[in-house]
């Protein structure tokens, strides 16, 4: 593992979409609006439900985030694949957490099941994500977890199977 904390701030995500956590051409997040989350509480590569890595992150939902304007009008909830996007997002970040080098890439989820919404009238969401495999070998760079969104403390979104990958390429 590489020596970075196991918590970091807003500053810090930022940093990383910046390209400026762990270094040129590797893990980076997007820049808001797309970063999803505004804190990771925790982070391991050997914790979690299966004992090889895991994430759980928040994010604070207030009314005046930008997808609640447009999707939808007089109806807004937040987009589904938003929710997703922030799984994948940690995934990846926690690949880059263990030193791992390359630049990250969803390459897909086995299922996804969306039981909730999110409103503008909730507080916040928590990511709790759990690897099943993160393999590193000359040719692959690739962590598998599966994970869930909560609004609230209310299960909304469940995954399995997550993908995300790292190339030098």
């Amino acid at each position: 593992m590489a020596d970075y904390p196991t918590s970091f701030g807003k500053e810090d995500l930022l940093k990383c979409a910046r390209g400026e956590l762990f270094g040129p051409g590797n893990a980076q997040l997007p820049a808001p609006p797309m970063l999803m989350m505004d804190r990771i509480t925790e982070i391991s590569g050997d914790g979690g439900a299966h004992g090889k890595g895991h994430v759980i992150a928040e994010f604070d939902i207030t009314p005046d985030l930008w997808f609640f304007d447009c999707h939808f009008p007089g109806n807004p909830i937040m987009p589904g694949c938003l929710g997703l996007d922030g799984l994948w997002q940690l995934t990846g970040f926690n690949l880059g957490w263990r030193g791992w080098q390359g630049r990250g890439y969803a390459l897909g989820v086995g299922e996804v099941k969306l039981t909730g919404m999110v409103r503008p009238d909730r507080k916040m969401l928590t990511y709790k994500i759990d690897f099943t495999k993160a393999v590193q070998t000359r040719r692959l760079t690739m962590g598998v977890a599966d994970g869930i969104v909560e609004a609230d403390g209310e299960v909304i979104y469940q995954v399995k199977d997550m993908k995300v990958a790292l190339s030098e390429s």
